[in-house]
């Protein structure tokens, strides 16, 4: 179905619900995020929870990297206090940045997570190179004209995946 490859492989109410201890088990070793409604609010700097989780994550063993269409600026001061592997105006879904970030981690696609709200760049991009995907739900209500158009648009999306994962069609 022409609508799968923007699927994610699975989904989460937030970053912060996932097993990530779970997928240490599971063999991944790296986990890029996206930045905006992903990890905080669109535009907020790093926050308490946000930091304790990088920690913790560094704790399991992982590797990991911020991949974001934003710019130097935003993206660096959201790092300010995470410290981690970046990537700035990514173009995503363009693949050229996914794979620079699993360079960057010392990662390969195969072992790597890729966590993301949204479908059209988050998704996709790492679909496109095989890399496994959680979508998780945006934090905040607040987004640019064109997220919000593309949130329409991914209602339409999601209807169909949901009805293809009751249906039996994605493992």
């Amino acid at each position: 179905m022409l609508l799968a490859r923007f699927y994610p492989k699975r989904t989460a109410d937030s970053a912060y619900d996932i097993d990530y201890e779970g997928l240490y088990r599971e063999g991944y070793r790296g986990i890029l995020f996206d930045i905006d409604n992903t990890l905080v609010e669109h535009g907020a700097d790093a926050n308490e929870k946000a930091v304790r989780l990088f920690e913790r994550l560094k704790q399991i063993g992982f590797q990991t990297c911020l991949i974001s269409n934003n710019s130097d600026e935003r993206v660096s001061r959201f790092n300010s206090r995470i410290n981690t592997n970046y990537i700035f105006k990514a173009n995503k879904p363009s693949k050229k940045s996914y794979y620079k970030a699993v360079e960057l981690m010392g990662t390969r696609v195969d072992n790597t997570v890729f966590v993301g709200d949204q479908l059209f760049t988050d998704v996709y991009g790492a679909n496109k190179i095989g890399m496994l995907t959680y979508l998780v739900k945006p934090i905040g209500p607040k987004e640019e004209i064109q997220i919000v158009f593309k949130r329409k648009l991914e209602r339409i999306v999601l209807y169909f995946y949901r009805r293809d994962l009751a249906k039996g069609k994605i493992k």
